[in-house]
């Protein structure tokens, strides 16, 4: 299986955030504009986000492959929110300690659930994040004003990058069509799912 050595080369690409994120900031040169601080506080609401849902994944999941994928979240955006939490105290930006209304709607929605259903809906939901965080760490990673966000932005999309590849996998498996409309020019490359048909 390919999955230890995804979660090890996570493992260590994590490391590398934070490692990167405190080297970063003591070289920093530029001030954090407001898009970088926005970016901050969005990437901090959506790995709250990711966390709790991937709780209630490994809990409520009826296939190994969710419950373990869910455990991925909890444990891989623990590790980047932490690194996250650290850039935002040093640039004086707020801490949201909460998650956004659509991901309490879908929370409340997945707690709903059970069985396949749940599944199919928290992998649907996984595919449609993991496309939009992706490119908007890219995006930042890219056009961002402060070398520390930056830096942690670029790392960071290397891990989603993973979980986006590990959820389209699961989809396949679930024959969950990962095409849908959302994914249009989400991710910004091919998802390379897009061209089988069922």
């Amino acid at each position: 299986m390919k999955r230890s050595g995804i979660f090890l080369s996570t493992c260590a690409l994590s490391a590398a955030v934070l490692v990167c994120g405190q080297t970063g900031f003591s070289q920093n040169t530029t001030s954090a504009s407001s898009s970088d601080k926005k970016f901050v506080r969005s990437a901090l609401e959506g790995g709250n986000a990711e966390v709790k849902l991937g709780q209630l994944a490994a809990q409520k999941g009826s296939s190994d492959d969710v419950k373990q994928f869910g455990q991925k979240m909890v444990d891989d955006h623990t590790k980047l929110g932490d690194q996250m939490k650290q850039i935002a105290q040093q640039q004086g930006i707020e801490v949201p300690d909460g998650v956004p209304a659509k991901d309490k709607a879908l929370e409340a929605k997945l707690n709903s659930l059970s069985g396949d259903a749940f599944d199919k809906a928290y992998i649907k939901a996984m595919l449609q994040d993991h496309k939009k965080d992706l490119s908007e760490f890219k995006k930042e990673a890219s056009s961002g004003n402060d070398t520390s966000i930056k830096d942690a932005a670029s790392q960071g999309s290397q891990v989603i990058s993973e979980h986006l590849q590990m959820v389209q996998q699961i989809a396949e498996k679930h024959n969950i069509k990962s095409s849908d409309p959302m994914s249009n020019d989400m991710s910004g490359q091919p998802t390379g799912h897009r061209e089988q048909q069922h």
